[in-house]
């Protein structure tokens, strides 16, 4: 359950990931990563989607996040893990580890407004 640090939790606009340009990133929707109270979240960035277990912890004294996950990318079934920290600008900063695969960073801020839960284009959620 995520409980510990909460200062973490909530939805975060993805504005760098250097492996994509900006136009990949809001490709289907507007490239988000979102951790919930509840021990769960999601996240969306070019057709990558993903469903989330989280723990909240601390790195070097920071509040970080790590999860599991499983989606998709539109036509093949993924999973991983991933991490996060909270950095003293108020920035997160993290990785997302596709099993056997790739790994993503990226780079959010915090975002109150948009539509996360925006339908892709022509893909369907698995």
């Amino acid at each position: 359950m995520a409980k510990k640090n909460s200062s973490i939790l909530g939805r975060y606009r993805i504005t760098e990931m250097p492996d994509f340009g900006e136009e990949y990133l809001d490709e289907e929707a507007p490239a988000f990563i979102r951790f919930e109270v509840g021990g769960g979240g999601e996240f969306h960035f070019g057709y990558v989607q993903g469903i989330m277990d989280l723990r909240t912890t601390q790195r070097d004294g920071k509040p970080a996040i790590e999860w599991s996950w499983e989606g998709n990318d539109g036509d093949h079934v993924l999973m991983g893990h991933g991490r996060a920290v909270l950095e003293e600008d108020g920035m997160l900063s993290g990785i997302v580890f596709v099993h056997e695969g790739d790994e993503y960073s990226f780079r959010a801020k915090k975002w109150a407004g948009g539509n996360a839960k925006k339908k892709p284009k022509g893909r369907s959620n698995r």
